[in-house]
Parts: structure tokens; C-alpha cells; sequence
């Protein structure tokens, strides 16, 4: 049965060598080194995701039931913010946690000039540059 220790992503980050590979699928953090030698597809696709959460490029393969199933053999422990939970047919799997962040502080932005600084940033171009127009045109007449 697979152990109750909670592990953070970083902690099976320092886990990616041939003589020490660990590999996060389904929140389960699994010690896959001597294992490494039997994978099918070689060591290296696995020492390619050590130390990361593969389980996308588990999925994306297809494994078998079987190669599902040694995910318990190999487990030492959970990703931090998932629990396992009791299936059915007595076997666990990995739920992801909800993790909802409240917001220790809020702001109010109740500021007037806020709330017009975009038609600031619109009509003071426009009034300068027909105040510019204005004054060629009056310079230009008063010549004639």
C-alpha cells in the first residue's frame, strides 16, 4: 500500500537522475528508478519527465490496466493538494484538491480622476492640436 506522505512539487524536483527518479501521475509521486530498466520505451522517456508532473504524457501513451496498476507498486507518496480517495473496487485514486485563495485585503478605487482619465487622454490631444490648427490658420489669414 502506498505511503501517506505529502510531497511538494519542488521536493520531487531534486529527484531526476539514473539513480534517483521520481515522477508525479495523478497527484502520486512515484519513485519509478528501478523500474527504469524495465520501461518498455527505455529509461530515457522516463528520466525525460522526472521530477515534473507527467501525467499528460502518461495518458497521451495509453497504458495498459496493468501499467496503470503498478503505479501503486512504485508510490511513496501524494503530490501536495491532492488526497487519495477509496474507488469501488477497493483500489485509490488521486483527487485534486480545491484550493480556494480568499483575498486577505481588498482596495476600493473610488477616485474621480480615475474614472476620467480616459477622456482626459483623449481630448487633450484634440484641443491642443486644434488650438495649433487654429492659430496657423489666424497667422495665415492676417498675412493675406
Amino acid at each position: 500500500m502506498a505511503n501517506r506522505n505529502v510531497l511538494t512539487l519542488s521536493q520531487v524536483s531534486k529527484h531526476k537522475s539514473k539513480i534517483d527518479c521520481w515522477v508525479v501521475i495523478d497527484g502520486r509521486v512515484l519513485n519509478v528508478t528501478k523500474f527504469l530498466e524495465e520501461h518498455p520505451g527505455g529509461d530515457d522517456v522516463l528520466l525525460e519527465v522526472a521530477g515534473k508532473d507527467s501525467s499528460k504524457e502518461f495518458y497521451a501513451v495509453g497504458h495498459s490496466k496493468a501499467a496503470q496498476n503498478l503505479l501503486l507498486k512504485y508510490q511513496v507518496g501524494t503530490l501536495e493538494g491532492y488526497v487519495l480517495q477509496e474507488t469501488d473496487d477497493g483500489k485509490q485514486a488521486s483527487v485534486a484538491k480545491e484550493t480556494k485563495k480568499e483575498m486577505s485585503a481588498f482596495v476600493v478605487k473610488d477616485d474621480a480622476i480615475q474614472k476620467f482619465a480616459p477622456l482626459l487622454e483623449l481630448f487633450v490631444p484634440l484641443a491642443v492640436a486644434g488650438s495649433y490648427f487654429c492659430y496657423r490658420y489666424i497667422t495665415a489669414v492676417s498675412q493675406i
